[in-house]
């Protein structure tokens, strides 16, 4: 009989290594191995099993596979169907992960709701008790009739009581805390999360259950894990957001069932998630028009446009390096755009603290924010507020000219549904497609010519 071997196994990453090191070769972070019991199958096994799958199956000629169109099914939370890629698709395996109390359990419980009105939903805990979730039901205002609450960890009993009870929507919080019985490791482990994922990919495919995970997140924001979870599942979802804001982003970067980088924007509160269906105003509700550092940036977020407004403060520093902050937007970026202005423009911050924030905590990745950015830093650094009708969209390059960006159109018709009259964008741009915008639109070939443009 073949014995198993110990491996240490490193949850970021998946790689494994035949002893114990402090920092992992592969993703090079430190203390994330984990020691894990690989079984050993017998010798022949895997013969036996690969000549018992001969004639399963056989290949089909591309024009002889039916294409049976399946049909989405909806639920009552908009933002989620929106992610989802039009609504949940029989069958589908979807992994949710996210920071430890950003609202997961109360997203997906407010979702179960909704689906119980199509089905039997069995709602599956290892984490907390089944009067946990009446409370959290009791606060949420659900009834939840057709709503059943399994609190059970181990797999052989889940998957019994699927058989058993033949439900049409599954829900697992969280796959971390699910182990099967064969298996040596701890829950949580490498081996029992690839595993418990696969046995539930298993049951979702064959019984056409649409199931949905949740997955615990590594101290990188990554979702714990070996990689091959994400590959597992048919779409990955993460919900983003700062504790100490109301906003919550659910952004879809997998999904064999629709586009990928589309987010649903919600609003936490006492009653639970809360749809935003016009996120724009939400974010520049607040706004002070006239106030110098301040400008608005045009992002797009999958396939959704959003105003954001940003802020930046420029002051003279007390010590002799000066500060650098940035909430929002990358790090080096900033860098990048302080020594562009200095050297194009003519505006020194060597002896500036230089603090930008991006509004709602939204993280802005994309380079069309570059122009918004250094119109707030030189607005702020000059003490001239930026016009309160104008939004600027832009990437800056090193020699401080404006280069061209995507999705133009959809930004412009979301700004001036919001409102503002005019937009600094650049004189790349191919405007013959703009015209018929209800914005007098100012195309610049510089950072500096821009910039006169935007402040009062």
């Amino acid at each position: 009989m073949a014995k198993a071997k110990i491996r240490y196994v490193c949850q970021d990453c998946g790689s494994d290594y035949p002893k114990w090191m402090g920092r992992c070769n592969n993703c090079g972070e430190w203390n994330t191995l984990v020691e894990t019991v690989i079984e050993a199958t017998r010798p022949g096994t895997v013969a036996r099993a690969a000549k018992s799958l001969i004639g399963r199956s056989t290949p089909l000629a591309l024009p002889d596979i039916p294409a049976d169109s399946y049909q989405r099914l909806q639920l009552s939370i908009g933002e989620f169907n929106r992610v989802l890629g039009g609504g949940l698709v029989p069958g589908s395996l979807i992994l949710i992960g996210g920071d430890p109390g950003i609202g997961k359990s109360t997203l997906l419980l407010q979702a179960s709701a909704s689906l119980a009105k199509m089905g039997q939903v069995l709602y599956i805990s290892g984490e907390e008790s089944a009067q946990q979730i009446k409370l959290r039901a009791t606060r949420l205002k659900i009834r939840g009739d057709n709503l059943f609450i399994l609190t059970e960890t181990s797999m052989n009993a889940i998957l019994s009581q699927i058989e058993k009870s033949k439900p049409k929507f599954l829900i697992v919080d969280s796959i971390q805390t699910v182990y099967l019985s064969e298996l040596q490791s701890a829950p949580g482990a490498v081996s029992q999360v690839r595993e418990c994922a696969a046995r539930l990919q298993e049951v979702a495919k064959q019984q056409n259950i649409p199931t949905f995970l949740i997955g615990h997140v590594t101290k990188t924001g990554a979702i714990a894990g070996p990689r091959v979870l994400e590959h597992i599942v048919d779409t990955v979802l993460y919900l983003e957001g700062e504790r100490f804001y109301t906003y919550r982003l659910l952004r879809s970067v997998k999904n064999r069932f629709g586009a990928t980088n589309e987010i649903g924007v919600f609003e936490m509160g006492d009653d639970g998630m809360r749809e935003v269906t016009n996120p724009s105003e939400a974010l520049l509700a607040e706004r002070l028009p006239n106030a110098s550092g301040s400008s608005i940036l045009v992002t797009v977020e999958g396939t959704r446009p959003l105003l954001v407004e940003v802020q930046a403060l420029a002051s003279t520093t007390t010590f002799g390096n000066p500060r650098r902050t940035a909430n929002g937007i990358d790090f080096n970026r900033l860098l990048l755009l302080i020594a562009v202005l200095t050297k194009r423009v003519g505006i020194q911050m060597a002896d500036q603290d230089v603090f930008v924030n991006v509004i709602g905590g939204l993280q802005i990745d994309e380079p069309a924010s570059d122009l918004a950015v250094a119109a707030a830093l030189t607005s702020s650094f000059r003490n001239r507020p930026v016009a309160a009708d104008v939004v600027l969209v832009g990437e800056v390059g090193l020699s401080g000219e404006l280069r061209a960006i995507g999705h133009l159109e959809t930004r412009l018709k979301e700004a001036a549904k919001m409102g503002f009259k005019r937009c600094i964008l650049p004189a790349s741009t191919q405007l013959k497609q703009l015209k018929n915008l209800p914005l007098q639109l100012h195309p610049v070939r510089s950072l500096e010519e821009a910039l006169e443009l935007a402040l009062v």
